[in-house]
């Protein structure tokens, strides 16, 4: 008799047992949903703030005695989609580009968005706000990847179109400087570096390349001072004791952002300013870099670079 009292009370408890389990799998849902949104809203926050201004003061060997130091701009991955870099939030950057009152403008390539959800932009919409971009000896551009999937000439053409310079593995002088610029297509790197560091070689001035991706550092000839490359979006999602979830580079996290230098070379990769597939941006706030070249009093050393 014992026994069955036991077992009875035993399924009497069942009901309030389970409605306990039940209880508590659901505030483990809901602490789930609510942590992963906090998660997403924090990163779409990070991903719609202001850039940070980095600069970096470089002294390089080669430079022209009597010329003043020359300030450069970078900017890099603007990915003009929805939600996240509207046209609109473009042309403040602009704005905030031109604050910074550059003898030169550099884009390091990918102008189109390729996010997963929100609103697409024409390659006219997503370029139009750079015809405000002003710089003493102009603005220049290299394509990234997803400009030449998006169409690398029609990319190019509007750019020009806007006052953009855009180097297609070429090179231009600008003031002092020589700034050669590469393709960003993946495809026949090997030709298209022979025929920028060729052009590069040609052109008069203290050698800049612009490469969409940071990886060009390993090639460039020891000519070159300053490589000037984006791509990486330093992770763009960069989790504590994790680190990147993607880095997009050959190299893995070795160039994958800020300042590294080689000898008498040295990089910088910005952490650009859009969002590449989705509006988020954990632990890599977007970036503007503001590089002063100068002469140094003994070119025999090699380049300097102190960041401010």
């Amino acid at each position: 008799m014992r026994s069955s009292a036991t077992s009875c009370r035993t399924a009497r408890l069942e009901p309030a047992a389970l409605l306990t389990r039940r209880r508590l799998a659901l505030w483990l849902v809901a602490a789930l949903l609510l942590g992963a949104g906090a998660i997403i809203a924090i990163g779409y926050r990070n991903a719609v703030s202001e850039p940070v201004v980095r600069r970096l003061v470089l002294a390089v060997p080669g430079y022209p005695t009597n010329a003043p130091p020359v300030r450069i701009a970078l900017f890099s991955d603007v990915h003009v989609h929805g939600p996240d870099m509207p046209p609109r939030r473009v042309e403040h950057i602009v704005e905030e580009i031109n604050a910074l009152h550059p003898d030169i403008a550099v884009a390091a390539g990918d102008f189109t968005g390729n996010n997963w959800i929100g609103r697409d932009y024409s390659i006219d919409e997503a370029i139009a706000p750079l015809r405000g971009l002003k710089a003493k000896f102009g603005v220049f551009a290299v394509l990234g990847n997803n400009d030449c999937q998006a169409g690398a000439g029609a990319v190019s053409s509007v750019l020009e179109r806007a006052g953009v310079h855009v180097l297609r593995n070429q090179a231009s002088s600008a003031g002092p400087i020589a700034v050669g610029g590469m393709d960003g297509r993946l495809a026949a790197m090997a030709a298209s570096r022979r025929r920028t560091y060729s052009a590069l070689e040609r052109t008069p001035g203290v050698k800049i390349l612009v490469a969409h991706r940071p990886d060009e550092f390993v090639f460039a000839p020891r000519s070159v001072s300053l490589v000037l490359a984006g791509h990486t979006h330093c992770g763009q999602i960069v989790l504590p004791l994790i680190g990147p979830l993607y880095t997009g580079s050959d190299f893995g996290r070795k160039y994958l952002c800020g300042v590294i230098t080689n000898r008498s070379t040295v990089l910088v990769v910005t952490a650009g300013l859009g969002t590449s597939h989705m509006p988020l941006r954990i632990g890599a706030p977007p970036d503007i870099w503001l590089i002063t070249i100068k002469g140094r009093a003994n070119d025999r050393t090699n380049a300097a670079a102190s960041q401010q």
